[in-house]
């Protein structure tokens, strides 16, 4: 027990009545808390997930997510909905300067994510909507027997002793309800009531984020739109050009996101979810002399958005300018928003713990929100199922290196998010024809060309620099985001014309050990050599590995058993590398996004500089890349050691 988590008398405890309990409670049941809820059920600890609010949400909030988002919707099993239900591949950004209002200006910077290069195996980026996307992760949630979902339900009370929190919450019926958890995980947002009310009092504390003073107010808009036809709008000029419906929505309303880079007005735009929804996102800053909820009023939309939704007559040579029709435009949602960029000072305190929103924010420059919340789930799920089945007393400091962790992921992303930032909000005239100038001359050479059009990606996949406690092993390459890659799995005489993804086959959810072994290889001639070093492992990581569990890579595109007389003895999956075009030619994997560009099949033994063995946590990071049996050897014994806080 910390000395700064207040100890419940026993004699408050005893108050409780009707009490349930259960391994971890969660407050909120938005992105971030039904990610967590989905991975500890699959981890098989028991938890409870409670949400204020009585159904899914019907405004679509965020609605950018990353390759990482995209990787962690697969880990749940959510794959087949990303494309079909979720959202659609988001494109390019693209940068337009200028104070015109015209979206169809040539952009002085593109960043291309429809592109495979991140090391993930997906596009970029998607763009999506929230209600599906939460519909989906809730029903990642309802697979699982050890989740337990509850609606309407509403947080009055935290406590903690030295073994558990105590929660009493109302539910949807206005009963009081009692809980006690060896663990609360805080997931509803900032004005939340665990931080708010719990941990604030307590010294955690909301602050500004190292690499960012930013913080400004900004209005999001959200339209659905509908088609104009000849029938409802005969006298729309464009029909007597040949033009039909789509066609007209698409010249309005373009494909890809677009940062308008205006000086006066910096704002953001572009298209999200499927794309029959023709749903559209504008976002636009308001001005210190404004006032945001002003500004989110039809009039002032009016003012604002209007002029980049008139196209002017010349365009089409007519002679006078044509504006898509107002009555087929519904505004979904219109309200301010303070964007900052801020993180706890703590993220966790006892045995309660911040996650996603709850522990930090993002300005809106880079699709950070949401995914930032779901990598906060995803590392800390498996932290929470080795605190639930060990009983461990060191959950202090497992806590405080996941946060550690997480932070460094955030400066990242958050640098990132600054560097777009920058691009659209600069407003000095100077700078600005500097920008231009030096980005349209690094655009002549391709090799930089291609380097802009990276974004993000550019900087790699991300490398945790180790700090005492960090559950990995520095000196054996641990660290490092693991990549993933597309495979074919390899039988005796065939090879199965099934194209997965690494990923899938390496944590595949029947496994039961809490972290997975993957074995490289060149060829299939080495296979039988390999497994024959897993031999000490199982008893050495004391049941963490599974040597039967271990997943075989041969890295060769080429790969295939002769006969079943070369099958080696291996105990695991055996899957080979797979093409861009193998993937691109399985519509039931690549149906819906775009074929992979710039996709590289050798991206793990690259990261992984040759090693042979490598053990991998639940979160798809690297905790030991080792070259030989005796490396493994010793990794495999220093597991316990490590997340017992010995090592």
């Amino acid at each position: 027990m910390t000395e700064t988590a207040a100890k419940l008398p026993r004699e408050s405890v005893e108050h409780f009545e009707d009490l349930e309990t259960t391994d971890v409670l969660i407050c909120g049941c938005g992105p971030t808390g039904a990610m967590l809820s989905a991975h500890l059920g699959r981890l098989g600890v028991n938890n409870v997930v409670v949400d204020l609010e009585p159904s899914i949400t019907t405004d679509p909030r965020g609605i950018a997510l990353d390759e990482d988002g995209i990787r962690l919707l697969q880990s749940l099993g959510l794959y087949d909905a990303v494309y079909s239900e979720i959202g659609s591949c988001m494109g390019s950004f693209n940068f337009i300067d200028g104070k015109q209002a015209d979206l169809s200006k040539k952009p002085f910077m593109r960043m291309n994510y429809r592109t495979s290069e991140g090391g993930t195996g997906h596009v970029g980026f998607i763009c999506h909507s929230q209600p599906r996307l939460e519909a989906n992760l809730r029903r990642a949630i309802s697979q699982t027997s050890f989740s337990n979902m509850r609606l309407s339900c509403t947080i009055t009370s935290i406590s903690e002793d030295d073994d558990w929190v105590y929660s009493e919450y109302t539910d949807k019926d206005g009963k009081k309800r009692s809980i006690r958890s060896r663990f609360l995980v805080g997931a509803d947002g900032k004005t939340g009531f665990t931080r708010k009310h719990y941990l604030e009092p307590r010294g955690i504390k909301l602050e500004q984020a190292s690499q960012s003073h930013y913080q400004e107010v900004w209005v999001a808009v959200n339209w659905k739109i509908s088609l104009p036809t000849p029938q409802t709008h005969p006298s729309f000029p464009l029909w007597a050009l040949g033009y039909n419906s789509q066609q007209a929505f698409d010249l309005f309303f373009p494909t890809n996101f677009r940062f308008l880079c205006n000086p006066d007005r910096p704002a953001v735009c572009g298209r999200f979810g499927l794309p029959e929804d023709r749903t559209w996102r504008f976002e636009f800053v308001v001005k210190r002399s404004e006032d945001g909820i002003e500004m989110s009023t039809p009039e002032k939309l009016r003012e604002v958005i209007y002029p980049y939704l008139t196209h002017s007559g010349g365009r089409y040579g007519l002679a006078q300018d044509i504006q898509y029709p107002e009555d087929c435009i519904e505004t979904l949602r219109s309200r301010p928003f303070t964007f900052s960029a801020r993180s706890c000072n703590k993220w966790a305190l006892g045995r309660v713990i911040l996650c996603g929103d709850s522990a930090h924010v993002f300005p809106p420059f880079g699709g950070q929100g949401i995914v930032s919340g779901f990598r906060d789930a995803s590392a800390l799920a498996w932290r929470l199922a080795v605190c639930c089945r060990t009983s461990t007393s060191n959950y202090p400091k497992l806590f405080s290196a996941w946060y550690a962790e997480r932070k460094q992921q955030l400066e990242r992303s958050l640098a990132a998010t600054i560097e777009n930032g920058k691009f659209v909000t600069e407003s000095n005239p100077v700078k600005i024809f500097f920008r231009n100038w030096y980005l349209w001359l690094l655009q002549l050479i391709p090799s930089k060309k291609h380097w802009l059009e990276m974004g993000a990606r550019r900087y790699g996949m991300i490398k945790y620099e180790y700090e005492p406690g960090m559950a990995f092993l520095p000196d054996l390459a641990g660290g490092s985001c693991f990549p993933q890659v597309y495979c074919l799995p390899l039988e005796a005489g065939k090879i199965e014309p099934r194209v997965e993804f690494t990923d899938d086959i390496i944590f595949a959810p029947e496994k039961k050990g809490l972290f997975q072994l993957a074995v490289l290889v060149d060829k299939v001639e080495e296979l039988e050599t390999a497994a024959k070093a897993l031999q000490d492992v199982e008893k050495l990581s004391q049941g963490i590995l599974l040597s039967s569990e271990t997943t075989f890579i041969v890295h060769n595109t080429l790969a295939s058993f002769g006969s079943t007389s070369t099958w080696p003895v291996c105990n695991g999956r055996v899957v080979r590398i797979a093409t861009g075009s193998e993937f691109a030619a399985d519509e039931r994997v690549c149906g819906g996004r775009p074929e992979p560009l710039y996709y590289d099949p050798y991206r793990i033994k690259k990261e992984v500089q040759g090693r042979r063995f490598v053990i991998l946590r639940p979160d798809r990071f690297v905790f030991a890349a080792c070259v030989d049996k005796a490396q493994l050897d010793i990794a495999a014994s220093r597991i316990l050691s490590v997340l017992s806080g010995k090592s």
